[in-house]
């Protein structure tokens, strides 16, 4: 299978699979869950769309700045308006083909700002292994402050709780399933490569050294406290998206700071699962929310507001930022010529 059929595969299972678990998410509910879902619409405080959006776009924001702290150190200093162009043109195209939006990002910085494109990858690299490394943070955060969660929503995702009569999975084996899947597909990577237990053992070192790498990187930065400053600031905008999106609704108001670190923790899992998180997002924090005593009818319509909030400012901050970019670029040339 040459690379762009294999693309194609890619992008069109992990797509379908984000409407099937919306499908999922919807194929059960009742008319009461229905009227549940219009009576919170109808109370429900739209307000707070503009602090939310707010809060959003400045995320994007921050994010273009700490790209922007990776690319001087490699001695080019690009504005922080491209920057922040290029990180919304690149978030609009991952909408449509996940990956590629990376790949658009450096390309249109790089033709407005005179950088190598391929320079610009390896701060893209650097920049989601330092994401994920911080992910990792969150969910530690997460299983902190409520050990037995992950369990729990495990039990709420594999079990039926509207069939008493129906027999459900424990979490045990969901975990010995999940366990043998991956035993399942080592195997197969062995088989098809011709590898043994050293070269998997020397894979696992390799991923091991690149996050170290991601990790020890950031001393070599020369404003390395304000890009550490940056990513906080980030990932509080995240946790605080979700804080704010509790008040919007009366039946989610009373949640707090432990249950927003939650539905940053499994929404950014929703977002990863399938292309701008179709799907997946809202199913996640359905569940998520469920595990919390929410009704499982407002639970949907919570992750599904969330999702398109998110959703509606990347496809307007990505198209204002397509058209804008090339303009911004023509007046500041003219300015200096």
């Amino acid at each position: 299978m040459n690379k762009r059929l294999r693309t194609i595969f890619e992008y069109s299972f992990f797509l379908g699979l984000g409407i099937f678990l919306a499908w999922w998410s919807l194929k059960d509910l009742t008319a009461d869950n229905k009227s549940q879902i219009r009576a919170a619409l109808k109370t429900a405080r739209y307000w707070l769309i503009i602090p939310v959006f707010v809060i959003l776009f400045l995320s994007h924001f921050i994010r273009a700045l700490r790209w922007r702290l990776l690319i001087q150190s490699l001695g080019y200093n690009p504005s922080r308006t491209n920057a922040f162009f290029a990180v919304m043109i690149g978030y609009l195209t991952n909408q449509a083909v996940p990956r590629l939006g990376e790949l658009v990002k450096c390309t249109m910085l790089a033709r407005y700002e005179k950088i190598p494109a391929d320079k610009l990858i390896g701060t893209i690299i650097l920049e989601r292994i330092i994401d994920s490394i911080t992910l990792l943070f969150i969910f530690g955060i997460t299983l902190v402050i409520q050990p037995d969660f992950y369990s729990q929503l495990t039990e709420a995702i594999f079990n039926s709780k509207r069939d008493p009569a129906h027999k459900t999975i424990s979490s045990s084996l969901v975990l010995l399933i999940v366990i043998a899947i991956i035993v399942i597909v080592i195997a197969i990577w062995m088989l098809k490569k011709k590898k043994n237990f050293k070269d998997l053992g020397a894979l696992f070192r390799r991923i091991g050294q690149r996050i170290w790498q991601g990790i020890s990187a950031i001393k070599h930065l020369k404003k390395r406290r304000q890009f550490i400053l940056l990513t906080i600031i980030l990932w509080t905008l995240y946790l605080s998206g979700g804080f704010i999106g509790f008040m919007a609704l009366q039946e989610t108001h009373t949640y707090g700071i432990r249950e927003a670190f939650t539905v940053l923790s499994a929404g950014s899992i929703g977002m990863i699962a399938t292309p701008g998180g179709i799907g997946a997002y809202a199913y996640l924090l359905q569940q998520t929310m469920i595990v919390y005593g929410l009704n499982e009818g407002i639970a949907l319509a919570f992750g599904w507001i969330l999702w398109l909030a998110q959703t509606a400012v990347i496809l307007i901050g990505g198209l204002i930022s397509f058209v804008a970019m090339p303009f911004y670029n023509k007046q500041k040339h003219f300015e200096k010529s």
